[in-house]
C-alpha cells in the first residue's frame, strides 16, 4: 500500500489505531447566556493550554517550530468565529459544543472547496483549535502516549500539529494517516522530530486491527500490513543501511562540499517558510538556493503589503548569518492558485498565465515584493531570482522594474544593497536554448529541473498513463543541462539546479563532471551529497559525464549511472 512519504524514516510495530472525529451531541438549551460563558471560559482554557504547548515545543523542537501553534491563538482570538459561534447559540438556541463544530464545518468546508492544496491543508489547524475547544468544553481528556506499554505505530484519519508535536519518539515509532499533505504542519513537525510519517494513504484504517503488524517507509510512502518474513527482512535491512548512512553523513558535518581533489562545490537548501530555517542550519546548508515566496501569499485573504514581506525575508537572511539567499519571486499559477489573485481558470495552466508572466501583467503586486526583497539585501547576502522565464524581452522588463523600485527606495533613504546578485530560472527550452544570449543578462542560473522535464519531453509527471515517461535521465534533458552550464560559465556567471534532479545521488558525478556550481536540494539531503561529492575527482566526474552525453537512451542512461554508483558507493 501506498501514500505519501511525509517524514523519512522505516518503521516496524503493531498498529494503534486513534479514534475518529469527537462525537458532539446536539440539544435544545434554555440559557444562552451560560452556554457563552461556558465557551469564554473554554476559550481561555484552550489558550492557557496553547501557551504552554509553545513553551514546550520551543524547548524540544526550537522557536520556529513553537510558532506555529500561535496561529492557533489567534485563531481562539479571531472575533469573526467567535461572534459566529455566539450567534449561532444565540439564534437557534443549541448548544455550544454544536454551534462550535458547526462554525468550524463551515469554514473548513470553504477552505476545503478551495483548488488550492494548502488552504486545505491549512484547514487542518482550525480542526485543531476547535477540537481542543470542544475537548474543554465536555471534559474530555486526551490519549496520552508516552504511558503506552509498547511503542507502536500510529494510525489515524489525521492528526492535529498540536497532537503530532507532543508525540513521544520512544513510544510513537511512526505515524500513518488517511488525510493530509507533505506542506502540512503535521509534516514538517514530523521530520523535525525525526518520526517517520506517511499521509494521504487514503481510506486505510478499515483494514487494520489490534494485531496488525506494520512495516512502512516514510521516505517513499510505502507500507505493508502483517507482512511475511521476506518483507520484513528487507525493511529491516532498509533500516540498518539508512541508520549507517546517517552516521556516515554526520561524519561531513562542518565540513565543506568538495570533490576528491578538492574542487568546491556548493550545496544549499530549498524551503517555502521561515519555519524551515532550523532544518537548514542542523543539516549545514551553506545557504538558500531557492526561497519559494509564493508561500507567503497563500493561506491569507488579500496579498501580504511589503512590511509583512520585509519581515519574512528578513528572518531568513538574518537566520543565515552571511550565507546567501536567494529569493524566488512570486511563482503563481499552474498547480499554485491564490484565490484572491483571481486568475481565471485556464485549459492548460502550466502554459498560461503564470510566474513572471502574471507579475510583469500586475506590475503594482509585483513592485511591492521587490520593494521588500530589497530591504531584506541591507541585513545581508540576498539575491533575487526570476521563475518561468521564456525570452530576453521578459528579464529586461523585469529588471526595468526592478531600478525603479531601486530609485524608490533610494528616494526614501532606504537602505539596500544596490550591487544585488538577480538570476533566473531556466525551466522552459527556449530559455536553456538561448541561454548563451540570457547569461549576459543575469549574474547566476538555477536550473529548474521538474519543469524542464516536463516541458521538454511534454509529459505530465501526475499523468499515471505516462509518467514512467518522465526521467531525467533522458539524453535530451542532460544535454540542455549541459548547453546551459557551459553557456552561463561563457559569461562567468554561476550555475546552480534544483528540483528532484539536484538531489539524485546517481546524476550527482554527471553535474560535477559538467563543472556545476551549486546544488539546491532540501535540508535532509545536504549532508548525503557532501558525503557521496567526496569519493568522485574532478577526472572522474567528467569520464562519467562525458560518456553519458554520449549515450541514446535513458534506460542505458540510468543502468550506466546505477553501476557506476555500486562501483563507488563502499568508498569512504
Amino acid at each position: 500500500m501506498k501514500g505519501i512519504g511525509a517524514s523519512a524514516g522505516i518503521a516496524i510495530g503493531n498498529v494503534l489505531v486513534k479514534g475518529n472525529k469527537i462525537e458532539v451531541k446536539k440539544y435544545k438549551i434554555e440559557d444562552c447566556d451560560n452556554e457563552i460563558k461556558r465557551f469564554r471560559k473554554a476559550l481561555d482554557t484552550s489558550i492557557s493550554q496553547i501557551k504552554d504547548l509553545i513553551v514546550f515545543t520551543e524547548d524540544t523542537l526550537g522557536k520556529e517550530e513553537g510558532k506555529v501553534f500561535e496561529a492557533h491563538i489567534h485563531m481562539l482570538k479571531d472575533e469573526e468565529l467567535i461572534t459566529l459561534i455566539e450567534s449561532k447559540v444565540k439564534e437557534s438556541k443549541f448548544n455550544i459544543e454544536w454551534a462550535v463544530k458547526d462554525a468550524t464545518d463551515f469554514y473548513v468546508d470553504m477552505f476545503n472547496s478551495l483548488d488550492n492544496s494548502y488552504m486545505r491543508e491549512r484547514s487542518i489547524d482550525l480542526i485543531d483549535v476547535s477540537n481542543r475547544i470542544i475537548n474543554n468544553l465536555l471534559n474530555l481528556d486526551t490519549i496520552d502516549y508516552s504511558k503506552l506499554n509498547e511503542a507502536v505505530i500510529l494510525a489515524a484519519n489525521d492528526l492535529t500539529p498540536s497532537e503530532t508535536a507532543q508525540l513521544p519518539k520512544n513510544k510513537v515509532l511512526g505515524f500513518i494517516t488517511e488525510a493530509g499533505g507533505p506542506t502540512s504542519h503535521v509534516a514538517i513537525i514530523a521530520k523535525n522530530l525525526g518520526i517517520p510519517a506517511i499521509v494521504g494513504a487514503g481510506k486505510v484504517l478499515d483494514s487494520f486491527n489490534e494485531k496488525s503488524l506494520i512495516v512502512m517507509d516514510g521516505g517513499t510512502g510505502e507500507f505493508f500490513i502483517n507482512p511475511d518474513n521476506l518483507i520484513i527482512n528487507q525493511f529491516n535491512e532498509k533500516k540498518n543501511y539508512l541508520e549507517k548512512e546517517e552516521e556516515l553523513n554526520k561524519h561531513v558535518l562542518g565540513m565543506e562540499s568538495i570533490s576528491k581533489d578538492g574542487k568546491t562545490f556548493e550545496i544549499v537548501c530549498n524551503i517555502g517558510a521561515p519555519e524551515e530555517l532550523n532544518q537548514v542550519i542542523e543539516n549545514d546548508g551553506e545557504g538558500i538556493g531557492l526561497f519559494r515566496s509564493e508561500f507567503i501569499y497563500m493561506g491569507r485573504g488579500e496579498a501580504p503589503s511589503e512590511e509583512e514581506q520585509l519581515n519574512c525575508y528578513k528572518k531568513v537572511v538574518q537566520g543565515m548569518n552571511g550565507k546567501p539567499v536567494i529569493i524566488r519571486t512570486l511563482d503563481v499559477g499552474g498547480d499554485k492558485e491564490i484565490p484572491y489573485l483571481n486568475i481565471e481558470k485556464e485549459q492548460n495552466p502550466f502554459l498560461g498565465f503564470r510566474a513572471s508572466r502574471y507579475c510583469l501583467k500586475e506590475k503594482e503586486l509585483f513592485k511591492v515584493q521587490l520593494r521588500a526583497i530589497l530591504r531584506s539585501s541591507a541585513f545581508g547576502n540576498v539575491r533575487v531570482m526570476f521563475p518561468m522565464i521564456s525570452s530576453v524581452q521578459e528579464v529586461r522588463a523585469i529588471k526595468k522594474l526592478l531600478e525603479e523600485c531601486k530609485s524608490e527606495l533610494k528616494a526614501n533613504k532606504i537602505a539596500y544593497d544596490e550591487n544585488i546578485k538577480i538570476g533566473i530560472m531556466i525551466e522552459i527550452p527556449s530559455a536553456a536554448i538561448i541561454s548563451d544570449i540570457l547569461a549576459k543578462e543575469v549574474d547566476f542560473f538555477s536550473i529548474g529541473t521538474n519543469d524542464l522535464i516536463q516541458y521538454t519531453i511534454a509529459v505530465d509527471r501526475l499523468n499515471e498513463s505516462i509518467s514512467e515517461l518522465y526521467t531525467p535521465y533522458h539524453p535530451a534533458i542532460l544535454r540542455l543541462i549541459s548547453t546551459v552550464i557551459k553557456n552561463g560559465h561563457k559569461e562567468g556567471i554561476t550555475v546552480g539546479i534544483c528540483g528532484e534532479a539536484a538531489s539524485d545521488i546517481k546524476l550527482l558525478p554527471v553535474f560535477m563532471g559538467m563543472d556545476l556550481d551549486e546544488f539546491s536540494v532540501s535540508p535532509a539531503l545536504v549532508l548525503k551529497l557532501r558525503r557521496h561529492m567526496k569519493k568522485f575527482s574532478t577526472t572522474e566526474a567528467k569520464e562519467i559525464s562525458n560518456k553519458i552525453l554520449k549515450l541514446e537512451d535513458s534506460e542505458i542512461i540510468n543502468k550506466l549511472l546505477e553501476d557506476t554508483m555500486n562501483c563507488y558507493e563502499k568508498i569512504e
